[in-house]
């Protein structure tokens, strides 16, 4: 009952009148880190051959980091903040061990992400690309070696899965760039 009053007050405040709509893609960065790690404790993990574990999960997290560079678009340097709140938030909702898993690939892999997407003055979609491909490898073997599931196998097949998602973002902004540079 009190988790859906919490969901419900959230809602209200960013969707009522003239409030906070305009930090939607903040508001949905938050959100993802929350529902992947939660999402981390509840679909099992898989096992590929030569018995390497993988999180299937982990197809979503590319996702987050084209999120978080919308979001920072959105709010700025700010976006460090949001990430710790996603981290807070998913300290509550998944299990303590996933969250400090989380937290800490978060925390290296995100700030390499930031400071790429801040550093390069590069359009939009080579920054998009550049951050990700630098971060989700970080990303992925911190959280696997906190976990205690760390290969090399398991590692690249994570990261690879993430990238996916990266990329098919990547793909539709480059068109939209090259669109609107026709035009």
């Amino acid at each position: 009952m009190a988790k859906r009053m919490r969901i419900r007050y959230l809602a209200w405040c960013c969707f009522r009148k003239g409030s906070m709509m305009k930090y939607l893609n903040t508001v949905v960065y938050v959100l993802l880190i929350v529902l992947v790690n939660w999402l981390f404790t509840v679909v099992p993990l898989v096992e590929l051959p030569g018995g390497t574990m993988w999180p299937p999960v982990s197809l979503v997290v590319g996702f987050i980091f084209v999120a978080r560079d919308f979001a920072q678009r959105e709010v700025g340097h700010w976006v460090l903040a949001a990430m710790g709140v996603g981290v807070v938030l998913s300290y509550f909702m998944a299990s303590p061990q996933v969250a400090l898993a989380s937290a800490s690939a978060f925390l290296i892999s995100e700030l390499l992400d930031w400071a790429v997407y801040t550093y390069t003055k590069r359009p939009l979609s080579e920054r998009i690309i550049y951050s990700s491909v630098l971060g989700t490898p970080v990303d992925s073997i911190v959280f696997l070696s906190m976990l205690g599931y760390f290969s090399i196998a398991g590692a690249a097949a994570m990261t690879v899965s993430k990238l996916l998602g990266a990329l098919i973002v990547w793909w539709l902004i480059r068109k939209r760039e090259a669109t609107t540079a026709a035009a």
